[in-house]
C-alpha cells in the first residue's frame, strides 16, 4: 500500500470489542474549515478506532498539514494516501480498496462533521449481532446549520432494505456507515471493477444488498452532519432539499446517477444474488423502452422509494425517461 505512516498507534483500551480492528476511513479535499472538529471527535470516541486512513484527493490548503499536526498526539495510527483525483466517490472507493487486511471493521468519515462520542461504539455492538456475512450498519444523523446553531433530527426511511429499494434510492449517509470485514472485502472488489466515479454510500448500498448482505439501520443519530456551500449532496429532509432533489430529476442529474449505478453493478453481476442479477439485467432493458411499454415493464419489478413524494419522484423520473 502506498501510504507514509505519520505517527504510531497510542493503544487506549475499549470498553467492549477490544479484539477488533477499527478503521476509519476518511476522504478529504480542501477541508481546513472543519476538518479538526472532525478529527478532535475522532479522538474523543468512547471506542476509539486503532486506525485513521485519510486519502487526500489533492488539496491545494493545508488540510495535510491539519491532519499532520493531529497525527503528532492522536490517540491512534493515522496512515496519508494521494486520493485518485478523479471524484468524492472514487476517492472513498478508493479507500475501501487499499484498506488493510487485516482491519475488522471500517467506519467511514466525511471532513466536515463531528461524531457523537459514541458512535463507534454502537456500530460494533450491532455489527455484532450479524453473525456472518456481509453487513453494513448506518443511522440517523442530526443536521446542523454551519455554525452548528441550527438541529434537526434526519428522517428515518421507515422501509425494510432490500435491493430493490437500493436500486431507486440510498438508505444512509455514508458518514453514517460502518462496514464489517466480510462487507469490506465485498467493497474492495467490487471498487478494483469501478468502472464509474459513484455515490458511494448509495454504491454500498446496493452491493451489499445485491450480493445478500445485511443492512442496520440506526434510529439513534450518531453524527453531527454540518451543512454548509460545500456538500457534496446534504441532507434529504425538508423542502429545500426536495426541490434540489426535483432539480436533479429535471437536469438529468439522477439518470446520470443511475447510468453509474447500473454500470458498477453490471461490472459484478457475477456476485449479486441471481434474483438480484435478474433485476438488474431488467432495470437495464427497460430503460430503453417506449414509455407505456417501460412502465408496465419498471411496474412489474417491485422497484419502491420510501414515502409518498419518494415514490412519487420515482415514477416522475420513470414517466420522463430520466430513472
Amino acid at each position: 500500500m502506498d501510504e507514509a505512516t505519520i505517527a504510531s498507534p497510542i493503544r487506549m483500551p475499549s470498553r467492549q470489542g477490544e479484539n477488533l480492528t477499527v478503521a476509519v476511513a476518511m476522504a478529504t479535499f480542501n477541508g481546513r474549515r472543519f476538518l479538526l472538529d472532525q478529527l478532535e471527535s475522532l479522538a474523543t470516541q468512547t471506542r476509539l478506532p486503532d486506525l485513521l486512513l485519510v486519502s487526500d484527493d489533492g488539496s491545494t490548503d493545508d488540510t495535510r498539514d491539519i491532519v499532520l499536526r493531529f497525527a503528532e498526539t492522536a490517540p491512534f495510527a493515522v496512515h496519508m494516501l494521494d486520493g485518485p483525483c478523479t471524484g468524492y466517490g472514487a476517492n472513498f472507493a478508493s479507500l475501501l480498496e487499499r484498506m488493510p487486511g487485516h482491519v475488522d471493521v471500517v467506519a467511514l468519515s466525511d471532513q466536515d462533521d463531528i461524531w457523537l462520542p459514541g458512535k463507534i461504539q454502537a456500530a460494533v455492538d450491532a455489527l455484532a449481532q450479524i453473525p456472518k456475512g456481509p453487513a453494513l450498519y448506518g443511522g440517523r444523523s442530526v443536521e446542523t446549520s454551519e455554525t452548528m446553531v441550527r438541529r434537526r433530527l434526519s428522517r428515518a426511511p421507515g422501509i425494510e432494505p432490500s435491493f430493490r429499494h437500493a436500486l431507486a434510492r440510498n438508505i444512509a449517509g455514508g458518514n453514517t456507515m460502518v462496514l464489517n470485514r466480510p462487507a469490506v472485502d465485498l467493497m474492495r472488489h467490487a471498487a478494483s471493477k469501478l468502472r464509474a466515479d459513484p455515490v458511494h454510500d448509495w454504491w454500498i448500498y446496493q452491493i451489499v444488498t445485491g450480493c445478500g448482505g445485511a443492512v442496520i439501520f440506526d434510529d439513534r443519530p450518531g453524527i453531527l452532519y454540518r451543512q454548509h456551500g460545500g456538500n457534496q449532496i446534504g441532507a434529504n429532509g425538508g423542502f429545500s432539499a426536495c426541490l434540489a432533489r426535483l432539480r436533479g430529476m429535471i437536469n438529468g442529474r439522477y439518470r446520470d446517477w443511475t447510468d453509474a449505478n447500473l454500470a458498477n453493478l453490471h461490472a459484478v453481476r457475477d456476485n449479486l444474488r441471481p434474483d438480484c442479477a435478474q433485476l438488474l439485467d431488467q432495470v437495464t432493458a427497460l430503460r430503453s423502452l417506449p414509455l407505456l411499454t417501460r412502465v408496465l415493464a419498471f411496474a412489474r419489478t417491485g422497484i419502491h422509494r420510501d414515502g409518498r413524494l419518494g415514490q412519487a419522484g420515482m415514477w416522475a423520473s420513470v414517466l420522463t425517461g430520466r430513472f
